[in-house]
């Protein structure tokens, strides 16, 4: 792995002097240029050398936040803003700040760059933010925990609500992780509002854990402390680079969209700003993203003829022509009523969860062996309790509940309503669906 990253820093190094230095930037670049990114050191320190490097008297200065703390700061700071750039995956993160006019519009002069990965475009109609990677969301899992616990191989999201993997699957939440979020967000559209939920609940119930930032999934799964984790796939392309013994599945309702960076409104460093941009999307700056650390997907087609044969490409392999049309204006309108909704209907009530859900798998290995046609219908009402929800699709993108959480004193208080409300009828659902698994389990006996 060693002489793998020798050689590719080797070619970088060479690169960066012939396929950068053609790009003439408005005006020459020097001082500080600081991003705000919610991006992990693996991934930036890599960028950070290579780009000082190729723009020399430019110091890049990082600040690490996940996605919507992130996004707060740079809200909070506007009147006196210190910060050039914002780089995340996110995409409607990015449309939160483009609507709050805290970005400025910036056209790359960077060539070779498709307007689409996927059925994704790559970059904003407005030029308010670019893409430089893509990336889809999918499962990851430890093959020797895999083979220890006698795991299947997961290949859709409904598999990791099968009793074989209770206990044995991890998620960070997605109201502190712009990834999380954009997986759940893919899962409601390309099932729908009511299905999807459904789906991500009986998931839930098989949980070992909802950990603050994404990068603790990844991190359980290669360790062996957790066997199953649900990644977006350059945490799994660089734990297989970095020779952890983990693979990777896209499942059939998954999607890819880019990571983006955006030049902040009024920033300080206009001209190393841009300077970044135009490097991230320079060959150079995406044979970057081939670094075994980084794993991800170059936004320029022709990188990949550098890339290894097993590395994905999404202009050539047809599982990304099947991928669901993400509608990120969808997600942005109810970005904060989804992350809620997951926090009080599954991470504030997990051990509720996963206790009817275990009930539920008892059932279901006792029907297998003994069919018993009221246990099975006990058993479909407890499931039923569980998905139910406590907001229709169309309330949960309705000016009322955007508005009880954009922050204020008397909005704030709504949005506590709301969250209570949504709490307790989880409470009372799950212990409803206890109740009928519990009546289920007596009637097989």
């Amino acid at each position: 792995m060693v002489n793998r990253r020798v050689a590719l820093a080797a070619a970088l190094g060479l690169s960066l002097s012939t396929s950068f230095a053609t790009i003439v930037l408005a005006q020459a670049p020097a001082g500080k240029v600081t991003v705000v990114t919610s991006f992990s050191k693996d991934v930036t320190d890599p960028i950070k050398k290579a780009f000082e490097k190729a723009v020399p008297g430019v110091t890049l200065e990082v600040q690490n936040r996940n996605t919507n703390a992130g996004v707060k700061y740079v809200e909070e700071t506007k009147a006196n803003n210190q910060v050039d750039l914002f780089w995340a995956s996110a995409p409607d993160a990015f449309e939160v700040l483009k609507g709050k006019k805290l970005l400025t519009p910036y056209k790359p002069k960077a060539t070779g760059i498709p307007e689409k990965i996927g059925s994704y475009p790559i970059n904003d109609p407005q030029g308010f933010y670019v893409g430089f990677a893509a990336s889809g969301y999918g499962i990851m899992w430890n093959d020797r925990y895999a083979k220890a616990n006698k795991l299947p191989e997961p290949k859709d999201w409904q598999d990791l609500a099968k009793l074989a993997f209770y206990d044995h699957v991890s998620i960070a939440s997605p109201a502190r992780s712009g990834t999380t979020h954009l997986t759940v967000e893919t899962i409601l559209q390309g099932e729908g509002w009511e299905k999807g939920w459904r789906t991500i609940k009986e998931m839930s119930g098989n949980f070992r854990s909802i950990t603050e930032r994404s990068f603790g999934v990844p991190e359980a799964v290669n360790s062996g402390q957790v066997g199953v984790g649900i990644v977006i796939d350059f945490f799994a392309f660089s734990a297989q680079a970095s020779g952890f013994p983990v693979k990777f599945v896209y499942p059939t309702v998954t999607t890819v969209v880019p990571a983006n960076v955006g030049i902040i409104a009024n920033p300080p460093n206009k001209a190393a700003a841009e300077a970044f941009v135009e490097f991230l999307l320079s060959p150079a700056g995406q044979e970057v993203l081939l670094d075994p650390g980084i794993r991800r997907l170059p936004v320029n087609p022709a990188v990949y003829a550098k890339a290894g044969a097993d590395y994905p490409n999404p202009f050539t392999d047809p599982r990304f022509q099947k991928m669901i049309g993400f509608d990120v204006d969808k997600s942005e309108a109810r970005t904060a009523v989804v992350d809620t909704l997951f926090d009080q209907l599954i991470s504030f009530q997990l051990d509720a969860l996963k206790g009817v859900t275990k009930s539920l798998h008892e059932v279901d290995a006792t029907l297998a062996k003994k069919p018993n046609a009221q246990a099975k219908a006990a058993a479909d009402e407890a499931r039923n309790l569980i998905a139910a929800m406590p907001v229709t699709e169309a309330q949960a993108a309705s000016a009322e509940l955007r508005g009880a959480f954009t922050g204020g004193k008397e909005k704030g208080a709504r949005q506590a309503e709301l969250e209570s409300q949504w709490a307790n009828a989880a409470r009372e659902n799950y212990a409803k669906a206890k109740t009928k698994a519990e009546e289920a389990l007596k009637l097989t006996r």
